[in-house]
């Protein structure tokens, strides 16, 4: 088989982590790799398998013969470094939202919609976390029953902010139960034993930047630009694992039993659904699972065609590294790289 150079760019963030993680786990065919992160990072030492790799920054020349880079770094740096990746002739996968709704990159699920990465042009972006859960559950709905309105709540959790918001709910957690002063850093609210309904900044429509990311992702990725959507997303005191509460109307009428099991034929998705024995997905059940697991799914009786569910996943898993390394799959399996 042939292998592959590949460069984790914000390898030593929790999602870059991962991604290296993912690399190894799913024996992805590489060649060489190099890990990349801050100049303050630069030196420090990341074991991945047999190999002990030194941290660089980015410098002219660090993406010469890299054939496919991840990234995790956040917008800004992608939007700086990205284009070097592209001219030195490889491919980009961006965990950020710098080219998600750029018309030239594909914005992809590879279960969902894996056919627009042949169309792609060097730069691919990788969706918002709670986004790509969502969607691996609407495109089976949509292909049986057709989509009419999506309203979506969202319950995630403190590492889709990254590790300082971890240690803060950690910290607050342990200064709240120790009746010691709450200290906050990186959420404008106590998170401890809180929830906060707001997550990135609000915009002047005066839903937040998240929210509409999740209308106009689903928009681009299902390729239903008209598909009425509309969100809340609250942050929650959970580590990992993000879970969503959607309702759905569909445009043609179906039986429960008919959604269930046609979510339990869909690749990678996991069916968890018995109120008697108070079976449903919790967001523990997500650490160490690479599904999206769905439950509670359920007839909303007060409109026409309407279903209720429970989703939930690891944020830092499917919605992030292991999305990513699966697009960079998709890619060699079928030859686009």
């Amino acid at each position: 088989m042939k292998k592959y150079n590949v460069a984790v760019v914000g390898a030593t963030g929790l999602v870059g982590r991962e991604m290296l993680k993912t690399l190894s786990q799913r024996d992805f065919p590489i060649d060489q790799l190099k890990v990349i992160a801050s100049e303050r990072s630069e030196g420090k030492k990341i074991q991945f398998e047999d190999r002990e790799l030194t941290v660089e920054s980015v410098r002219e020349g660090t993406f010469e013969s890299i054939d496919i880079a991840l990234f995790s770094a956040g917008s800004g740096v992608s939007k700086e470094v990205a284009p070097q990746v592209k001219s030195a002739g490889g491919i980009v996968i961006d965990n950020s939202n710098a080219f998600r709704m750029d018309p030239d990159a594909p914005l992809v699920v590879p279960e969902v919609n894996g056919e627009d990465l042949r169309e792609h042009q060097q730069i691919i972006a990788n969706p918002n976390c709670s986004t790509i859960q969502m969607v691996m559950l609407l495109k089976p709905l949509a292909e049986k029953f057709g989509l009419k309105r999506l309203v979506i709540n969202t319950y995630q959790a403190v590492s889709g902010a990254g590790k300082k918001a971890v240690d803060e709910l950690i910290e607050q957690t342990k200064a709240y139960l120790n009746k010691e002063e709450i200290k906050k850093e990186n959420f404008n609210h106590q998170i401890a034993f809180n929830a906060i309904p707001q997550i990135d900044v609000f915009l002047d429509n005066d839903y937040t930047k998240e929210e509409m990311k999740m209308v106009n992702e689903t928009h681009k990725i299902l390729h239903d630009p008209d598909l009425p959507v509309t969100a809340t997303c609250v942050r929650i005191p959970v580590i990992f694992g993000h879970g969503e509460s959607l309702n759905i109307e569909l445009q043609n009428d179906f039986k429960i039993e008919a959604v269930k099991e046609l979510f339990s034929q869909t690749k990678n998705v996991e069916v968890i659904d018995n109120p008697a024995a108070e079976e449903y997905p919790l967001q523990i059940d997500t650490e160490n699972n690479d599904n999206v697991l769905v439950g509670r799914i359920r007839r909303d009786n007060s409109v026409e065609n309407g279903i209720n569910l429970w989703l939930t996943a690891n944020n830092l898993r499917k919605g992030a590294a292991l999305n990513a390394v699966q697009i960079a799959e998709y890619l060699v399996e079928n030859n686009l790289v």
